[in-house]
């Protein structure tokens, strides 16, 4: 019995070593970030600031905040987000239940053409000539229309969807309930698990998207925080390196580095913020899915 319990302790303390081990392997590239973005340019440059930002400062982000492009950026990616995440619950949600109703006509047909667009994709230019067939180019419904329906959301909501008892839509269009009744003050309020996982995914997925913008919008006005990111990385914006060494030759308290780290950051705090709020709900509802699936 000794030898047992010895035999536990031991797995436990090399699990959870490794686990922390894990965590600040992962963890420590965006603390990094972070104090690099707080740390005076000068001093940095001097000597890497590891645990601490050196000469602590909020010149980088005061800098950048300046910038008009950035908060125009910061506000396009957030209505991206918000509104995109919000369509793409509703609709997804609303073809779910659409899939589960039996009397539907080529019910399974529709559900067997939605998996295979899990598995194919046409390509970058058979989707660059579909938008712009649709006059999608440079304009923002590009955000938000072609993300509305995702494959993946709706078999799990399909899954979540026909766990519930048929007898409450039943109870429900026996009072006079339509359809549009049933989904929306039964369906969706049994669903909010599930659709706050699908929320996550969604809202997730349209921070971080780039691709889309970099292809089809040159509206520097519809430009989102993540293309304008990419831009910094690669040194593209001949007009940011300027402005910054004039900044630097100004204050000696902020360079191209430091920026760098500092967009980083104000892209994926966001993010960072937001996740453990909901992560509950994207546990619960993965779990049920899956099981229930």
């Amino acid at each position: 019995m000794t030898k047992k319990k010895r035999n536990i302790s031991m797995f436990n303390i090399i699990n959870t070593t490794g686990f922390i081990l894990l965590g600040f392997i992962f963890a420590y590239p965006f603390y990094y970030l972070i104090i690099y973005s707080l740390s005076n340019s000068t001093e940095a440059a001097r000597s890497t600031p590891w645990l601490l930002p050196r000469g602590l400062t909020m010149a980088n982000y005061m800098y950048l905040f300046k910038r008009g492009d950035i908060i125009k950026a910061f506000l396009v990616s957030l209505s991206r987000t918000v509104l995109g995440t919000a369509i793409t619950v509703f609709c997804s949600a609303m073809f779910a239940y659409l899939l589960t109703q039996r009397k539907l006509a080529m019910r399974r047909f529709i559900y067997f053409i939605l998996v295979i667009t899990m598995y194919l994709n046409a390509g970058i230019i058979p989707y660059f000539i579909i938008m712009r067939s649709y006059g999608l180019n440079n304009n923002f419904l590009l955000y938000i229309l072609p993300s509305a329906i995702g494959a993946f959301y709706v078999i799990l909501i399909k899954t979540y969807i026909e766990s519930i008892p048929p007898a409450l839509e039943e109870a429900a269009k026996i009072d006079g309930a339509g359809y549009f009744t049933v989904f929306i003050r039964v369906i969706m309020p049994i669903c909010l698990p599930i659709l706050a996982t699908i929320a996550i995914f969604s809202a997730v997925n349209q921070w971080n998207t780039w691709q889309d913008n970099f292809y089809l919008v040159k509206d520097r006005d519809l430009k989102t925080l993540q293309l304008l990111l990419l831009e910094y990385l690669q040194s593209m914006d001949s007009t940011l390196i300027s402005d910054i060494n004039t900044a630097l030759q100004k204050t000696q308290r902020t360079s191209s580095l430091s920026l760098k780290a500092c967009i980083s950051v104000v892209t994926m705090l966001p993010v960072m913020v937001v996740y453990p709020l909901f992560q509950r709900y994207f546990v619960k509802g993965i779990m049920i899915g899956s099981v229930k699936g």
